[in-house]
């Protein structure tokens, strides 16, 4: 860690430094975010398709199914 510090990456390596407790769970722990990722993904890019054209009723319908 202290010589990456002094390479081109150290803004990276002072990152991990600075959230070494986050990332040692990130490593460890048997479960993921990464379903909630994806959702939220979708729905960010169904939102930005639809952006100017829809209310949230048909954000609902395009997203769950047609009522």
């Amino acid at each position: 860690m202290d010589e990456s510090k002094r390479s081109l990456i150290g803004s990276f390596a002072n990152g991990i430094a600075n959230d070494k407790g986050a990332v040692h769970a990130a490593i460890t722990q048997p479960w993921s975010n990464g379903q909630v990722e994806a959702q939220i993904t979708k729905l960010k890019l169904i939102n930005r398709q639809m952006y100017g054209r829809a209310k949230l009723d048909l954000l609902q319908a395009r997203l769950i199914g047609a009522p």
